[in-house]
């Protein structure tokens, strides 16, 4: 079973997905991460972010690796790193080349195959995974999701102000709006969850319980369906 957890950069979506993970021992999938990960070496070996060959044969060689909150890139820990305003501003030449993002989606399919998993992103449930079981789509306010991201950054020692995160935030909402392929958007067949004014247990809580009712849902079978056969036959 696929379980998509999308939404803009701020809402939750990794730390409630991989909770929620952990709670169904299902395997995690941070793709956003993944994304920061290739951004940040890019930046790190200086490669021009107007070069897409390049971009895209470094974002085919590069070594990722991550377990449980952790991520590393050519065998470093950038779990920290990768979530810096420098690194924000600039993950639209990773995320918006359509070459680049084929690249990284057929990682995450190829990931993904086989397994029960949790992931989430951008489009997760609309462009990577279109046949998902399930489908969530997290989001909060603009100035809440700051909010959480610069508290996040405080606790991790990264220098930033409120403002700064806000305005880098909100570059990378509309860029990610904006973008022609895998534009941030909810599924047509995703649950949308306002988050402003929850905690992240109620969050999970209501993840949980939208998975829990799709699994009722596949497990139990049509009944009109059932009648139709019968008495057809």
């Amino acid at each position: 079973m696929i379980i998509t957890i999308d939404g803009p950069a701020g809402a939750g979506k990794s730390s409630i997905a991989r909770e929620v993970a952990t709670d169904l021992g299902f395997a995690f999938l941070d793709t956003g991460a993944m994304y920061r990960a290739i951004t940040l070496g890019a930046m790190r070996r200086g490669i021009a972010f107007d070069d897409v060959l390049a971009l895209v044969d470094y974002a085919q060689q590069a070594n990722l690796s991550w377990k449980d909150d952790r991520i590393d890139l050519d065998e470093q820990d950038i779990s920290v790193e990768i979530r810096t305003p420098a690194v924000t501003s600039n993950i639209r030449y990773i995320a918006d080349p359509p070459e680049i993002r084929g690249c990284l989606t057929m990682q995450q399919r190829r990931i993904a195959e086989g397994r029960n998993l949790v992931t989430e992103g951008r489009d997760q449930g609309t462009e990577v995974f279109p046949e998902a079981e399930c489908k969530v789509f997290l989001t909060a306010s603009p100035e809440e999701r700051a909010k959480r991201r610069h508290l996040q950054l405080q606790k991790a020692g990264k220098e930033s102000t409120y403002e700064e995160v806000l305005m880098a935030q909100n570059q990378r909402d509309l860029e990610d709006r904006m973008r022609p392929v895998g534009r941030l958007r909810a599924a047509l067949d995703a649950v949308v969850i306002q988050t402003d004014g929850m905690t992240s247990c109620d969050v999970k809580q209501a993840v949980l319980g939208i998975v829990r009712s799709n699994l009722q849902a596949i497990s139990q079978p049509d009944l009109t369906t059932d009648a139709a056969g019968q008495s057809a036959g």
